[in-house]
């Protein structure tokens, strides 16, 4: 049954002044992909379908994005809830770097998480004609990807919030294994009480890092006390609150691994309230390895894992265009962790 009430393409496009792929796809029958493909020249089109959205195309008057046969891209969004942490400093000197190389500009937005700021960003990145969008720990809605995704423009995520969408490429790191190596390496030290401060329960590298000091624990025979693990933000503030909340215990950790460096920091600094000496009463292991953590006193322990390397990636991937990038159906990259050993542990106090 046809709604006649319905309006058409035209009346759509007349009312707001342009028509979208998404519209051209349900005229046409087909996917936004397919629409895309026949916009970006793709081979892999039957010929029957490319002449029908291309006649739509046209008679739409559907102002093309300008032809780029060399995939030249003029200007890359990189997207972060926040700016404000050294964490974002590190993704945007990687992401810059590698734009600068290849020519292009890079817009930096922060979302803070709200839906107003994302909304106002999907708006300005209509408008700007970007070439490309990069999404550092920011989580789209299904309708504001699909917004993305019309546009036509390679989409990389680094350091996806949930679990990975199969169809957008992402980059990340060895989470659960650096969980693991920071817990062994307490371990190897002879700590058995051993507490952690997590990330985010809805964050993906959070959850992995959580993984991975259980499955250390396990391996060395040691139960893995839920007592023992208080939940975080990667933030300063919950890694102040999370430690003053393992050393009230009755029986209190020999050793902390807070799962970012800030909340390492925020450790540190509950420590000092309780009159320990980091390194000497207390271990404490962080997660990211921030040029911070070799500033602090004394210096941390920490998990690197290469956030600016992750956001280089990922900007090499939109330079490229994801359909010319991680080839036999590879859609996730994850770049390796490594432990750095510095002062903040050693050998638990005698009791």
């Amino acid at each position: 049954m046809v709604d006649s009430d319905r309006p058409t393409v035209s009346e759509r496009a007349d009312a707001r002044g342009r028509v979208t792929i998404a519209e051209i796809a349900r005229e046409a029958g087909v996917s936004v992909a397919t629409v895309s493909k026949v916009l970006n020249g793709h081979a892999h089109v039957a010929d029957g379908t490319r002449q029908k959205v291309e006649a739509l195309l046209e008679s739409h008057n559907y102002l093309r994005r300008r032809s780029r046969p060399t995939r030249t891209v003029g200007l890359v969004d990189l997207v972060l809830n926040e700016l404000d942490s050294p964490w974002a400093v590190e993704v945007i000197r990687g992401a810059e770097e590698t734009a600068a190389q290849h020519g292009s500009g890079l817009v930096v937005s922060a979302v803070h998480g709200r839906p107003a700021d994302t909304l106002r960003w999907l708006d300005n990145l209509t408008r700007r004609g970007s070439d490309g969008v990069i999404l550092a720990v920011t989580a789209l809605t299904k309708g504001q990807r699909r917004k993305v995704q019309e546009l036509g423009v390679p989409l990389v995520v680094v350091d996806p919030v949930g679990n990975p969408d199969p169809t957008i490429p992402s980059v990340g790191a060895t989470n659960w294994h650096g969980g693991l190596a920071a817990t062994q390496h307490l371990i190897e030290l002879g700590h058995r009480r051993i507490g952690i401060i997590t990330g985010p329960e809805d964050v993906l590298s959070a959850r992995a890092r959580l993984d991975g000091y259980r499955a250390a624990l396990e391996s060395a025979g040691i139960d893995v006390d839920p007592v023992l693990e208080v939940r975080g933000d990667f933030h300063h503030g919950t890694g102040f609150d999370g430690a003053r909340h393992l050393f009230a215990l009755p029986e209190p950790p020999t050793a902390v691994f807070a799962s970012s460096d800030l909340q390492a920091l925020g450790a540190y600094d509950a420590a000092r309230s309780a009159e320990l000496q980091v390194g000497r009463d207390l271990s404490i292991v962080g997660f990211d390895d921030l040029p911070i953590a070799s500033w602090a006193s004394p210096p941390l322990t920490t998990v690197r894992q290469p956030l600016s390397d992750m956001a280089a990636m990922a900007a090499r991937i939109v330079m490229q265009g994801v359909d010319n990038v991680l080839t036999g159906g590879m859609r996730r990259i994850e770049l390796a962790t490594v432990l750095v050993e510095r002062e903040s542990t050693g050998r638990p106090p005698a009791r």
